[in-house]
């Protein structure tokens, strides 16, 4: 049987065992240390590059998570319980969560259908909303981009400084992604980056967060180390987070970025793959990017599949619980009470999940719309029914740097396979 070809796992270099091995003979088995510099500093060179224009000066600071970037983020741009925080509503949870952390709460805005990122228009509107309903203007705005995907930054930036509004800019999916050639994360006050184990790049888990200036990073970085005093003995004026990165952590990451060029490349090339092999089967469209002005690193690979098309065992589709995490990590899920929820993908969508697994392909549906989550059932959001709508017909194909040409042709041939 063919071995199970998976959504996107990062590829080791073979460097890392070397800045790995330094770390221990060196004994600097803690969070902080040379690696976490020298990473930080690769980090910086890379996020920093325009493309025809002089380079930026931010400043990166590792991090335990990507979660934890958006965590300190949201801190440092003063976010209080009581407060509201407008985030796009088509992403992983990471975005919104720690909102919540912080007693403030999301304001959920939809997609526009080009990039499936946060509606610039849309967000306005809700700018204004909020003002109206309660008298103060959102303390942040968190744009995704969405699998790789550049979102429309260039009128968002022009929106939130015009109410004065911070931009977080989580480009956890979109490490190496570029919007007019510079890099996501670069253009608003912060940037979120993640490494965990299925990003562009890898340090087993960990992120990192752009900063302005080197005074802003200080500050994010005495709050990721318990926020300390300068005392002889331990002194907390203010409530820190055991947020930093680790050395052992920074070595593999330092290692990874000798080869996100091509890794980078790498998916641009399995995209490619796809439009080619899929570009004759009716129903089915690749995602791509929208204009000249986006160049997303298609972390992942996805296509929609028209509500008409019918495919092998549609008619069992969420028949019974899955009674493991799709995608997720074993042992960490909990039951459900049924198989269906009120916002689900198509049958058809679940059928073609459901025949490539059979195949050792592992595909995933898109992210469930955040305002469509139990948990944040009383939020408010501004929709306009692109994200449900996608979610209802999107998929996520392999695109990782273990994906090959062949792999690429046998996932399309089951995906035609799987069509009556």
């Amino acid at each position: 049987m063919r071995n199970r070809i998976y959504l996107c796992l990062a590829h080791m270099s073979g460097k890392e065992m070397d800045f790995i091995k330094e770390a221990f003979d060196t004994n600097w088995v803690v969070p902080m240390g040379p690696n976490v510099n020298g990473f930080e500093k690769d980090l910086e060179e890379f996020v920093n590059k325009r493309v025809g224009r002089p380079p930026l000066d931010k400043k990166v600071v590792g991090l335990s998570a990507g979660t934890a970037a958006v965590h300190l983020a949201l801190i440092a741009c003063g976010v209080q319980p009581g407060d509201e925080v407008i985030v796009q509503s088509f992403t992983f949870c990471a975005s919104s969560h720690p909102i919540t952390y912080l007693g403030a709460t999301p304001v959920f805005v939809d997609s526009e259908p080009d990039s499936w990122n946060i509606d610039p228009d849309l967000m306005e509107e809700a700018i204004k909303d909020r003002i109206a309903k309660t008298g103060k203007k959102p303390k942040a705005i968190i744009p995704v981009a969405l699998y790789g995907m550049p979102y429309k930054i260039d009128r968002i930036m022009e929106i939130a400084n015009r109410y004065d509004i911070p931009v977080i800019e989580d480009g956890a999916e979109g490490f190496g992604s570029l919007f007019n050639g510079q890099s996501l994360g670069t253009f608003g006050e912060y940037g979120v980056l993640s490494f965990n184990g299925n990003k562009m790049i890898t340090t087993s888990g960990g992120g990192a967060l752009i900063c302005p200036d080197a005074e802003k990073a200080r500050r994010i970085l005495w709050y990721a180390t318990q926020a300390r005093e300068s005392y002889p003995y331990y002194q907390h004026e203010t409530i820190g987070y055991n947020y930093r990165m680790s050395n052992i952590c920074a070595g593999i990451g330092r290692g990874q970025m000798t080869v996100l060029d091509e890794h980078i490349n790498h998916h641009k090339h399995v995209q490619a793959l796809y439009c080619e092999y899929l570009k004759d089967v009716k129903g089915i469209a690749m995602h791509g990017n929208p204009g000249p002005e986006f160049d997303s690193n298609f972390w992942l690979c996805t296509a929609t599949i028209d509500p008409d098309l019918r495919i092998k065992g549609q008619e069992n589709a969420y028949a019974q619980v899955i009674t493991g995490a799709v995608g997720g990590a074993a042992g960490v899920t909990h039951a459900a009470a049924s198989a269906v929820t009120d916002c689900q993908p198509n049958d058809n969508v679940e059928a073609l999940r459901v025949a490539l697994d059979a195949a050792n392909i592992e595909a995933r549906p898109l992210w469930k719309p955040m305002h469509k989550q139990p948990v944040y059932r009383n939020a408010p959001a501004y929709i306009n029914g692109v994200s449900e709508g996608l979610f209802k017909v999107g998929i996520c194909l392999p695109a990782g740097p273990y994906v090959s040409d062949d792999d690429v042709r046998y996932i399309c041939d089951n995906i035609k396979d799987a069509i009556v």
